[in-house]
């Protein structure tokens, strides 16, 4: 598996709205996309932190993932996602590798990215998000 950087880090939060405004105003950050998946049941926004992203998520119904996540563990952070050159490849290496896929294959999310999640039960607790950018595919 060949890991780029560190793509965002997801941050649960029950108030998209509420949240931007602390990112902006208090940290000083700029949030430069909000975006709805219909498909994960959520809302987004994004801030650019150096090179990395900060995505907060906002579930768009009680029982979405980042719903019940939120009724379970409160607000916070959610998932860390890395991107990576081949993402089908990567999920294959990890499955070989004894590692738990929520997602056996690449879906579609936020910003055009394809994705796929690594089960927590089998990376050490922390939700684990692989991304590939358009630009990367069949590279």
């Amino acid at each position: 598996m060949e890991i780029t950087h560190i793509e965002h880090i997801g941050i649960a939060v029950k108030n998209l709205e509420q949240a931007i405004k602390y990112y902006e105003e208090v940290l000083g950050l700029k949030c430069y996309s909000i975006e709805e998946i219909r498909t994960q049941k959520t809302r987004t926004a994004f801030f650019m932190v150096g090179q990395t992203k900060i995505e907060l998520l906002e579930s768009t119904e009680p029982y979405g993932p980042i719903g019940r996540f939120i009724e379970a563990k409160g607000e916070g952070i959610h998932h860390i996602a890395f991107a990576v050159k081949n993402l089908p490849e990567a999920l294959k290496e990890a499955s070989e590798k004894g590692i738990t896929l929520i997602d056996e294959e690449p879906k579609l999310g936020a910003e055009g990215l394809k994705i796929a999640f690594l089960h927590p039960k089998s990376t050490r607790g922390v939700l684990t998000e692989l991304c590939e950018h358009p630009e990367n595919e069949n590279k």
